[in-house]
């Protein structure tokens, strides 16, 4: 298989010294392949993909962007380099209009070149936030403020998205709209990592999915194989085996 996209390797991180979150995670995202990571609360997801994006100390590991080591690369460096990260909360500029949060996200690579056209391939992408230019992002719903997110962080032209929880607190129909979106952006080119309690929303437009307790990843494989798999059962659903 080709070179990974983004690469991830002994992966130890924590929020405070010698408490670590992530105890040794790895894992591959391929060139224009959607990854789920999965897992129960408190199994080092969010933190996983925070560190990968500067957020969170890491003690030791590599991680490594299209071959190139980014480990230690401030957070508002990289955008410059090929990656962007959608937190679960406080994803928008509340008060700016919709076409000033994507402005934000051209700013955020750092280039000079007229950002009008990407911001009408955007406004095609979700044309609902077209309708919306010129509202204050703040009084959008929940599933056009994630759009609004998403639009920002493609505004940087990335190579890789990272999204966190993106469903979170979404209606299932609008789970349904966001993550077809999520699809169009990777036929874009895009590759995408994705952490989500949602598990069949998420692998159903996965390629692949990693499960995540207590810190380490303990079961990888294609989506379509995960959810029928007893021990994903055991670690992220809860289910017992033997019991239906």
């Amino acid at each position: 298989m080709s070179e990974a996209a983004l690469a991830v390797r002994e992966l130890v991180a924590g929020y405070v010294p010698e408490v670590n979150i992530l105890q040794g995670v790895g894992l591959e995202v391929h060139r224009s392949e959607i990854v789920t990571v999965l897992g129960p609360n408190g199994a080092g997801k969010s933190t996983l993909i925070k560190a990968i994006a500067g957020l969170v100390p890491v003690r030791s590991g590599s991680i490594r962007l299209f071959g190139e080591e980014i480990r230690g690369v401030a957070p508002h460096h990289m955008a410059r380099r090929g990656l962007a990260y959608v937190p679960q909360t406080l994803n928008v500029f509340a008060r700016l209009s919709v076409e000033e949060n994507l402005e934000m996200g051209a700013y955020a690579k750092g280039s000079g070149n007229d950002h009008k056209r990407d911001m009408e391939r955007m406004f095609a992408l979700f044309p609902r936030l077209g309708e919306r230019r010129k509202q204050a992002s703040g009084t959008l719903s929940g599933g056009e403020r994630q759009m609004v997110a998403v639009a920002r962080a493609l505004m940087a032209n990335p190579k890789v998205l990272m999204l966190d929880e993106p469903s979170a607190g979404l209606s299932p129909k609008l789970v349904g709209i966001l993550f077809g979106k999520v699809r169009e952006v990777r036929e874009l080119g895009v590759t995408i990592l994705l952490v989500e309690q949602n598990a069949k929303a998420a692998l159903a437009i996965s390629d692949r999915g990693y499960v995540l307790a207590q810190g380490r990843d303990r079961v990888t494989g294609h989506a379509r194989d995960l959810l029928g798999n007893p021990e994903v059962g055991e670690l992220y659903l809860g289910v017992r085996r033997g019991l239906s």
